[in-house]
């Protein structure tokens, strides 16, 4: 078993924490895990892009190759639509539907939603609506891990631990906030 990654986003939207809650899921469960530097710019604004890889069996490079990513899962939906050449034709894009419009030609929201929508498998969720109703704004990263518990080759209890093990520092309330937009995340790629 073979599952590749993108990850994307722009910065200060927690790519970072995103990657490192599905590796730790992974390894918990006993898959080996290759996970590449954030590739971008990381402070506020700029564009990211991680490769994460899980596998049953030893994983020699930590770049997925064009074509073969499993997942495209992005906290931006312009985002989505630069890595497509990474997907793999069975590949699924998961991606918040809310824009960070960091660029002056940022196209108009619509055309790009629409262009995700008419990928063979693609989930759009409202990140930014659902993790307010959480608690925070700031959990849409958990948002996006929740869709993805749909298609990742792990156990949703092994993903809710990683995420409660990364925010314990932060208290009790920060972890209730980002285990319930994770579970909002899950349901509605489900509905």
């Amino acid at each position: 078993m073979r599952f590749d990654i993108i990850l994307a986003g722009v910065g200060g939207q927690g790519v970072l924490s995103v990657s490192a809650v599905i590796a730790a899921a992974a390894m918990q469960q006993g898959l080996h895990v290759k996970q590449s530097e954030v590739h971008g710019m990381s402070q506020r604004g700029g564009a990211v892009l991680a490769h994460l890889r899980l596998g049953d069996r030893p994983i020699a490079s930590d770049l997925v190759p064009r074509g073969r990513a499993s997942l495209i899962l992005s906290m931006e939906p312009l985002e989505s639509l630069r890595y497509l050449e990474f997907l793999s034709p069975e590949g699924t894009v998961i991606t918040s539907v809310n824009p960070v419009k960091n660029i002056t030609d940022y196209p108009p929201l619509d055309e790009v939603l629409d262009r995700v929508r008419r990928l063979p498998h693609a989930v759009l969720v409202d990140g930014e609506k659902l993790a307010k109703a959480a608690g925070s704004h700031r959990a849409t990263n958990m948002v996006l891990v929740g869709a993805a518990s749909e298609v990742l080759p792990l156990e949703a209890s092994a993903l809710e631990r990683c995420i409660a093990d990364r925010f314990a520092a932060k208290g009790a309330k920060t972890v209730d906030t980002n285990l319930a937009a994770f579970r909002a995340g899950r349901e509605a790629a489900r509905s």
